[in-house]
């Protein structure tokens, strides 16, 4: 079953690899390019998983996926945060703002698509 995914990243060719990578499961990619825009779309859609770059302008994803997370709409939606940094700040910031996975780059696109579906299915009735 095709999953409504927002991806917000600020490198467009990330986005964009990220649109091939997931799309590939026959998902629809809602990609934006930076925090603000992806809250105004959170306004008024519900997506199936949110990947969100950490670090990104006007709102990095740590900051998204806090209020995110305190939305009762999108509470459950899985939150999965995409970075460069594997260290241990990273994780415990990450756990502390209620992120459901964390996803490093380089990706791996066999890997991030098996996540991303493995968290969706854990979530639906």
């Amino acid at each position: 079953m095709p999953y409504t995914i927002l991806v917000a990243d600020d490198e467009p060719a990330i986005r964009t690899m990220l649109e091939v990578i997931l799309s590939a499961d026959g998902h629809e990619i809602v990609a934006v390019p930076d925090g603000k825009v992806a809250l105004e779309y959170l306004r008024d859609h519900t997506p199936d998983a949110m990947l969100l770059d950490i670090k990104m302008p006007h709102m990095d994803g740590f900051e998204i996926c806090s209020r995110v997370k305190r939305v009762k709409r999108l509470r459950d939606t899985p939150v999965l945060l995409l970075t460069g940094f594997d260290d241990d700040q990273t994780r415990d910031h990450a756990k502390l703002v209620g992120a459901d996975d964390i996803v490093y780059k380089p990706l791996s696109g066999k890997n991030l698509r098996g996540r991303i579906n493995q968290l969706v299915a854990a979530r639906r009735p």
